[in-house]
Order: structure tokens, then C-alpha cells, then sequence
């Protein structure tokens, strides 16, 4: 009896944030561990199930770094990075879009799909929805210059959860597309369909002081003055960057999770406390 008892008092705990997210549009950016280790693939299933059972509008964008660096290898082509940005030549898009629209993409949809919700898998080229040109010396590696939402605007009142693969168009015609990073592009889509929150799940903690203590909410002066003084460093810049650029076009709070947790995402949201680092206007 009390192990009953204790489950409705977790879920009355709950409910001040169900009530206060319902409606809400939350974007998540689904990599490292959390894509790649078999339960934590399920339980982030179920979180975003739940999500939007609950009545929130959860919207995936996904990377896949890791399976593209794989497969390009399988294949003779080598992997160059620049400041931690892929190369892209006309093989390794090929590659990217195989990997990210044709395997990861159907693999979340299916998951989601299976325990309960309703997914459907995009990337930026479908509809035009995502506009990008190329980053100087990164060939087809692009960064995003305009999104319009009315695509995934219409999918998320039909009830479908968004499942994005970060591949965007050109205005050029006949172009082959851009490969996009997925931190950039959840931010861009955050800001563009309004979204209330941004969640970048990650490897680690979330953003750490010098003495390896989690940080749990920062301003962008925060930010900039960890950065200058090299307490944001590596991997972390482009992370609190595009925490930094969702605020900016208007999301109300981003936030650095650490996706190697169980069910961080109901942990984050319908918890007082939360696991991972805010970043706030």
C-alpha cells in the first residue's frame, strides 16, 4: 500500500509542472550516450511519449555524428574536422544524409511510434523548411540562415511529434543540400516556432565550475565571463552558444542536460530542482 501511496504523491508532485508546460512547445536535441545506448534510447522514448500525452508539444532535432564518422570509414572517406566542425565534400553529404535522414531519422520515429506516440521524421530540405549557406572552407557543411515554421507549426497541431534531421536546402537550385549541426539547428528552430524551452542533451553534467561543481543557472554574462576565463572550454562553447543564440531569438530558457541519466528529461521538467544547467534571458 504505501508503495502505491508513493507513486500518486510522485505524481501529484508532477502536476504544478504538467499544468504549467501544457500547451508549451519544448525542443529537444537528442545525441551522445542518450542516442546511442540501448536503454537509454527506451527511456527517452518514454519521456517524450509522456511529454506529449501530457499535453506539452515536444519537437526532436538529432545528431549523429558518430555513425556518420562509422560508415564514412566503411567507405574509405576520411573524417576532417575544423574547430569542431565536420568537412563536408559532395561523398561526405551523401554519406551524412544516408546516415542521419535514412537511418537514425526512421530509427527514433519507429521507437517513439512504438510506445505510444505519434512521430513523424523530417530534415530541413522537406518543404524548404530550413534555409542555409556554407561555412567558409567547411564545403557542404552550412550554417542556417532562415527557417520558416509553418511546416512543423502544422504537424504539431495535428499532434505529430517532429523528428528532425539536421539537413537543410539552399537557394540555389540543384544544390545538394547542407549538412547542419544539430545545436545550431535546434536553436534556430526553437526561436523560429516560439518554442519554451530548448534542451541540448549531452555527455555531461551540464556546465561546471572550476572545481567540476554544476553550475544551475546562468545569464548570458555568466556565460561570456566563464567563457573569457576559460572555464567554458572545448566541446562546451558551441553547446552554450547555441543556448545563447535560442535565448536571443526569443526561447525562455535553454538548458544543458545530461542525457546519460535515466529519464533525465522528466527528471528536468516536472522536477523543482532539475538536473541540469538553465540558461535564462
Amino acid at each position: 500500500m504505501q508503495a502505491h501511496i508513493q507513486t500518486v504523491k510522485t505524481l501529484l508532485d508532477a502536476l504544478p509542472y504538467i499544468r504549467r508546460f501544457y500547451g508549451e512547445t519544448i525542443v529537444i536535441k537528442y545525441g551522445g550516450a542518450a542516442q546511442i545506448d540501448p536503454a537509454l534510447k527506451d527511456k527517452f522514448a518514454q519521456d517524450v511519449t509522456l511529454l506529449s500525452l501530457v499535453g506539452m508539444k515536444p519537437v526532436i532535432v538529432h545528431g549523429g555524428g558518430k555513425s556518420i564518422t562509422e560508415l564514412s570509414s566503411q567507405l574509405g572517406i576520411k573524417a576532417e574536422f575544423r574547430n569542431g566542425l565536420r568537412v563536408s565534400d559532395r561523398d561526405s553529404l551523401r554519406v551524412a544524409q544516408m546516415v542521419l535522414c535514412g537511418e537514425i531519422n526512421t530509427e527514433i520515429v519507429s521507437m517513439l511510434n512504438d510506445h505510444g506516440g505519434k512521430a513523424i521524421g523530417i530534415n530541413g530540405k522537406d518543404g524548404g523548411f530550413v534555409k542555409a549557406q556554407a561555412i567558409e572552407g567547411l564545403g557542404f557543411t552550412g550554417e542556417v540562415r532562415e527557417v520558416n515554421p509553418d511546416l512543423i507549426l502544422r504537424l504539431i497541431e495535428d499532434r505529430f511529434v517532429p523528428v528532425i534531421a539536421p539537413i537543410a536546402s539552399s537557394n540555389e537550385p540543384s544544390h545538394p543540400g547542407f549538412n547542419i549541426n544539430a545545436d545550431t539547428m535546434a536553436s534556430a528552430i526553437a526561436g523560429a516556432i516560439r518554442a519554451k524551452k530548448v534542451i541540448f542533451m549531452t555527455d555531461t553534467a551540464g556546465v561546471l565550475d572550476k572545481e567540476k561543481k554544476l553550475l544551475r543557472s546562468l545569464s548570458r554574462a555568466d556565460v561570456e565571463a566563464l567563457k573569457a576565463d576559460s572555464t567554458i572550454v572545448g566541446g562546451m562553447i558551441p553547446k552554450v552558444d547555441s543556448a545563447l543564440e535560442a535565448i536571443k531569438y526569443g526561447v525562455e530558457k535553454a538548458h544543458i542536460l545530461d542525457g546519460r541519466v535515466e529519464h533525465a528529461l522528466l527528471l528536468e521538467i516536472f522536477t523543482s530542482q532539475g538536473i541540469s544547467t538553465e540558461i535564462t534571458r
